[in-house]
């Protein structure tokens, strides 16, 4: 799918990613004056080399893997988003399982380390983006990088509550709609009816969307300070930081 764009700002800029069928849906948010725009890129090494004057970028992947047992990070955002939306964090593949081709051999695999070790098919499905991020960046990266969870972001914005209905749902799209326009970001859903006249309506959701903006208000808010991070400091074999921003 060749990637769709509008114009570069010259202003400062922040961009919120989250994945989707057609590749990568971004939010850019100008720091200037909070205008937003979006567009979707077919690759991570693209998006990343085209955004080297982005002052924050918070995407909706993994970065950072653990070798053995589960990361820290997620625990914390399970815990965090109890009662309603823990469920929607669930457990990173780890790094021995990126270099398995099948989902049946990296779960084996899993499975043979100890009890808890299997791998979800959801986690597997979205390991070729994980190897994306993995083989375009470095450590160094993380200063104006990170991995972030949207309903970590949503819970931010919400006063420090989780979001209550799912995602996918009318009931969450207007819960989540609701939060993003109090942040200032009121044209999440016509940015979702741009994109899905461009890449199409099964390439991309309203929730992918809704999701690269609340990432994109998250970069911001690294920026200011006033972000969730979720860590225990713990770096992976690569030396990348396992943290969840929101």
């Amino acid at each position: 799918m060749p990637a769709t764009r509008t114009g570069k700002s010259r202003e400062p800029y922040v961009l919120g990613v989250d994945g989707c069928r057609a590749g990568w849906a971004v939010t850019r948010l100008n720091l200037y004056d909070n205008a937003c725009s979006g567009f979707v890129v077919g690759s991570f090494d693209q998006l990343f080399g085209d955004a080297q004057d982005a002052a924050m970028i918070i995407v909706d992947m993994p970065i950072g893997l653990a070798d053995a047992g589960k990361r820290a990070c997620e625990t914390k955002a399970r815990e965090l988003l109890r009662p309603h939306r823990h469920a929607s964090v669930f457990s990173s593949p780890r790094r021995p399982m990126l270099d398995f081709d099948t989902y049946e051999d990296a779960n084996a695999w899993g499975k043979a380390q100890g009890p808890g070790g299997g791998l979800s098919k959801q986690a597997w499905m979205i390991t070729p983006k994980i190897r994306e991020i993995d083989r375009t960046i470095m450590p160094a990266d993380q200063k104006r990088l990170g991995e972030g969870h949207p309903e970590v972001a949503f819970h931010r914005l919400n006063n420090g509550a989780p979001c209550v209905h799912p995602k996918r749902t009318e009931d969450g799209q207007r819960e989540r709609r609701k939060l993003l326009f109090a942040a200032g970001l009121t044209s999440a859903d016509a940015l979702y009816e741009t994109l899905r006249h461009e890449v199409g309506r099964k390439n991309i959701g309203r929730d992918d969307v809704f999701d690269a903006c609340a990432l994109a208000l998250t970069a911001k808010a690294r920026l200011d300070g006033a972000a969730i991070r979720l860590t225990d400091g713990a770096r992976d074999a690569r030396g990348l930081v396992m943290e969840i921003w929101g």
